[in-house]
């Protein structure tokens, strides 16, 4: 179900290994497991060995798919190999550390001590673990237009296309590209579009390409010595651009903010009924909490300072009993923030017995909120901050022209909105809003630029893997941050590759 985002190069360093050798030093290497459920681990990829070292660089690299909606733990185990079995369990332990793939990839290049096990130092061994992403990033950007065409119709003028084909390995011609067809027209100018270089030539310039676009009628050369061509094709403009990839920003600096919203209308039931959705069973969860902890501990590696605003809607708010539609779940307007996924778990648990269930079910006034940071964060010009959403609700919406025009107007912000379907009502209003079924418009007509929303019913998941919910939930985010930094034409903060000061 999950995508593959993209293939990750990890290069392994250690120092100050301790020394398990009489006489000699260590012979390290570095093994890397993924865990595959509980305390299960699978090995994926180990390193080679370092004759006597004390401070290895392994000039193996290790590889891995990357997810980003997936919290992929890893550990790395560096063992003193003294024999020549391919089994770890007869060699010296000299440390390991566990993390995320997602810890690393946000860092770039991690440092932590090893430990022989939890808690307890390796000495004063150290391992660090840097990320590359491995692909050729650069497309090919044409702009081509045709002039004087033939027609080819019986009554009207032609519909003209084009096509463009590389050779594989064996000769064949593969179609790499067609373009539009433009209907009625002699003159054509396609839209510029682009093709990744891996895919339009297997990244190779002098690969020969096929263009298929017949403007040499054999019968009308035969006929008339006059006869020149059936019209010219002319390449406008031709660019080998760098596309850049969700890593690269994420590498580069960009981080992700997450904000929760939580719907306290009346038609989530009284709290205090085992009926209700917001009722916390005796093992201390409901489907409120179940879906913050797994958006949110996938989110959380992507935020350095894991400080995260959560809000409620729809409830009559203490001391006034005002219905509010953006309240701080701490009941602290001025700093909504909430240490951790943690943070808003008992933000949420403490606010449940002292607000009002109410209503209406109005999604705008928090859309906009976001969109106010998200606004601020565009003026700066960078790929630098970028925010994620996530609406929690059991139900209908009741200002749905108003989000409408609030999730187009997000659209051309850095932003993306998750809306997760709590209880069985009827989400058609939600499935309305998530443009994957042709492009969201506000009432006035006005389109979205880019798809921002991902819905998703929370009782599909009811029996799946609690990983399966944020698996499907953050899908999307990857390429809708991808597009909008795309749109505007921002590279990321730090580019791949360049040096660091």
């Amino acid at each position: 179900m999950a995508q593959c985002v993209t293939k990750v190069e990890l290069s392994i360093s250690c120092e100050n290994l301790i020394d398990k050798d009489v006489g000699s030093k260590s012979d390290p290497l570095c093994v890397l497991l993924q865990n595959v459920g509980g305390d299960q681990w699978a090995e994926l990829d180990r390193t080679e060995k370092i004759k006597n070292c004390q401070k290895p660089e392994f000039s193996k690299k290790l590889f891995i798919d990357y997810y980003f909606e997936k919290v992929q733990k890893l550990k790395f185990g560096v063992y003193d190999i003294d024999n020549k079995s391919f089994d770890l369990n007869d060699d010296d332990y000299l440390g390991g550390v566990e993390c995320t793939l997602g810890q690393i990839v946000s860092s770039k290049t991690l440092t932590r001590p090893l430990e022989l096990k939890k808690g307890k130092p390796a000495g004063k061994g150290t391992i660090t673990i840097s990320a590359e992403e491995i692909k050729d990033t650069r497309v090919v950007s044409l702009e081509i237009e045709a002039q004087n065409l033939d027609k080819k119709d019986f009554l009207g003028k032609s519909d003209p296309f084009l096509e463009f084909y590389k050779q594989s390995d064996g000769g064949k011609w593969q179609l790499v590209y067609r373009s539009e067809v433009i209907k009625n027209n002699l003159n054509p100018c396609w839209r510029k579009f682009s093709v990744p270089l891996q895919t339009f030539c297997g990244g190779d310039f002098n690969n020969p390409i096929k263009v298929e676009f017949e403007c040499i009628h054999p019968g009308k050369k035969q006929k008339k010595k006059s006869y020149k061509n059936s019209g010219i094709v002319r390449i406008k403009s031709c660019k080998i651009e760098t596309e850049y990839s969700f890593l690269d920003y994420v590498m580069g600096g960009c981080q992700i903010n997450f904000t929760v919203g939580i719907d306290f209308t009346g038609s989530n039931g009284d709290p205090k009924s085992p009926d209700s959705l917001h009722y916390i069973s005796p093992n201390g969860i409901n489907e409120y909490l179940t879906a913050i902890w797994s958006v949110g501990n996938v989110v959380q590696d992507y935020d350095t300072d894991k400080l995260f605003p959560a809000f409620g809607f729809g409830a009559q708010v203490p001391p006034n009993w005002q219905v509010s539609h953006e309240f701080a779940l701490n009941f602290n307007p001025n700093n909504p923030y909430c240490r951790g996924i943690q943070g808003i778990v008992d933000a949420y648990r403490q606010a449940l017995p002292q607000v009002r269930l109410y209503g209406p079910t109005n999604f705008s006034p928090i859309i906009n909120h976001v969109a106010r940071f998200a606004a601020q964060s565009a003026q700066q010009g960078t790929a630098a901050q970028y925010y994620v959403l996530l609406i929690i609700t059991d139900g209908e919406i009741t200002d749905l022209d108003q989000t409408r025009q609030a999730i187009v107007n997000a659209s051309q912000l850095p932003m993306s909105v998750i809306i997760v379907g709590v209880g069985n009502a009827d989400f058609k209003a939600m499935e309305f809003l998530d443009g994957d079924n042709g492009v969201l418009k506000s009432l006035t007509g006005e389109p979205a630029a880019r798809d921002i929303v991902q819905f998703v019913p929370f009782r599909q998941f009811l029996s799946a893997p609690r990983e399966a919910l944020s698996q499907t939930v953050l899908a999307e985010v990857p390429k809708q941050l991808v597009s909008y930094y795309k749109m505007q034409g921002w590279a990321p903060v730090k580019l791949p590759g360049a040096k660091q000061e």
